[in-house]
């Protein structure tokens, strides 16, 4: 086990690793995928620099087969980008480890007023292993989170642990259920992501966590959330004239109840946001409700 999290591997009956702790950063933005479609594009190339550009081998089609990231594949994933209106997409490692990934889900806003989805949002995500961050450091984990955050014009965002893989995959829920209580800094994102639901607001606290507007202005900005948040360690950054960074502690941490170590960082971020926080309508980890509930409110009960 490391010092900040723990190693979690869910494997299926063939040894392969379905799903698995990680670095997830996500980010959430209001417009339309046409108008950030470049940002987007931008941040995928910074993080491509940053991994390396054989990290990511294999990307989904539209029926869901995965098939090689040739130059090929590159071709018409950066063609969907450019010319979808609501493009997914799902770029994987070679192997499928969740060692590395990009997810984006663009908006049309024809399809969000068609669904009736006034709080949809554009969603990209970007995974890192737990194996970069020890062998590269915390510090560069965080610039690279803080580059792409700068590169989009987000709502909110977030760099943090988080259980990633196929947790739609039949068993993969009940595995990590034995473990999302005792680790409330390990996020679990929602097998289709929260992107339909979340609207401007906040899913977390993380590790490192950006706000934008609204809840930025809200909150008084980069000194009304200084003023707010205490705790040693803890840091606010402008990344731009509109975003900030806060940061909790010099690395992520999955804290354990069983042991008593509860994240009083995230506890207090937790607080000063409390009124912003996002509460899905969908069981996380298909656990009831309640399961649900209690879960999004490990840093305030």
């Amino acid at each position: 086990m490391s010092e900040h999290y723990p190693r979690i591997r869910i494997e299926a009956r063939n040894g392969t690793v379905v799903a698995r702790e990680a670095l997830s950063m996500t980010f959430y933005m209001r417009p339309p995928h046409q108008a950030i479609v470049q940002d987007v594009m931008r941040a995928l190339d910074a993080y491509l620099r940053s991994i390396g550009p054989k990290a990511l081998g294999l990307y989904a089609d539209e029926e869901g087969d995965w098939r090689e990231l040739n130059e090929q594949g590159w071709e018409l994933v950066r063609r969907q980008l450019l010319e979808d209106e609501g493009p997914r997409i799902t770029l994987e490692a070679p192997d499928v480890s969740g060692r590395s990934a990009f997810l984006y889900r663009g908006k049309d806003p024809e399809a969000i007023a068609r669904m009736n989805k006034p709080d949809a949002m554009c969603e990209a995500t970007f995974w890192l292993s737990t194996e970069f961050l020890e062998e590269h450091g915390p510090a560069r984990v965080r610039e690279l989170a803080i580059e792409l955050a700068s590169l989009l014009p987000l709502c909110s965002g977030s760099c943090g642990l988080a259980f990633v893989g196929g947790l739609d995959l039949v068993g993969v829920s009940t595995a990590l259920a034995h473990h999302w209580m005792r680790y409330p800094g390990i996020d679990i994102p929602g097998e289709s992501g929260y992107s339909w639901e979340v609207g401007t607001r906040i899913r977390g606290p993380h590790w490192v966590n950006f706000l934008g507007q609204p809840v930025l202005r809200e909150l008084g900005g980069v000194e009304g959330l200084r003023t707010r948040l205490r705790h040693p360690g803890t840091s606010v950054q402008e990344v731009a004239e509109d975003k900030v960074a806060i940061t909790l502690g010099e690395w992520p941490e999955a804290g354990d109840v069983e042991r008593g170590d509860v994240l009083p960082a995230y506890r207090e971020l937790a607080r000063v946001l409390e009124p912003w926080l996002h509460r899905t309508d969908v069981p996380v980890l298909r656990r009831p409700m309640e399961e649900t509930r209690r879960w999004e409110r490990r840093f305030l009960d």
